[in-house]
């Protein structure tokens, strides 16, 4: 699967990685959608890919995307209804028997884990993933999330790497022909 500039290794799946946020779902016009969803054997992942280091991607709009999630902008008018949105879709077309996880790639290097981990507590407790400390949610909706960056989310799901397509390509050297 590629998003952007970034190519995504779903093969080892259970069923086919399926991309979400298409016009395929049908419901574009009111409903928000997350990028993929994936169905593992005991779980469900719907993952949201930002790549704000895209090569095409300007100065301009990495500052923005940059000021957006410090304001919690990202989080609160994209991540979360993306997520809620996806959640409810997939449970009205019973295509959920499984607990969910939300997993957010903001392809960015310079993220460091604790601006990750920022980012993480505060998409939690927006979603809610638990509900409110005095009353929690009896059936939660989401079982966790967590924001990574490309080398976060190859070190915590190593079976599904990403790596940056334009990286690939720089690293091809020329073959020199004999003759």
């Amino acid at each position: 699967m590629i998003e952007n500039d970034l190519q995504f290794d779903f093969s080892k799946a259970l069923k086919p990685a399926r991309r979400f946020d298409d016009e395929n779902h049908g419901l574009s016009h009111c409903m928000k959608a997350v990028d993929f969803i994936i169905e593992l054997n005991d779980k469900i992942l719907f993952i949201e890919v930002k790549d704000p280091q895209h090569p095409r991607v300007s100065k301009e709009e990495l500052t923005r995307f940059l000021a957006k999630l410090k304001s919690k902008e990202l989080v609160n008018k994209e991540l979360i209804p993306k997520c809620r949105d996806s959640f409810l879709y997939e449970y009205a077309m019973n295509n959920l028997g499984k607990p969910v996880f939300y997993y957010v790639l903001i392809a960015i290097d310079a993220l460091t884990k604790a601006e990750l981990f920022y980012q993480t507590d505060i998409l939690r407790k927006h979603i809610p993933v638990e509900g409110i400390p005095e009353n929690p949610w009896q059936n939660r909706f989401i079982e966790g999330c967590m924001v990574m960056n490309i080398d976060t989310w190859n070190l915590y799901l190593p079976e599904y790497p990403v790596s940056r397509i334009s990286e690939q390509l720089t690293s091809l050297k020329p073959v020199n022909s004999i003759s």
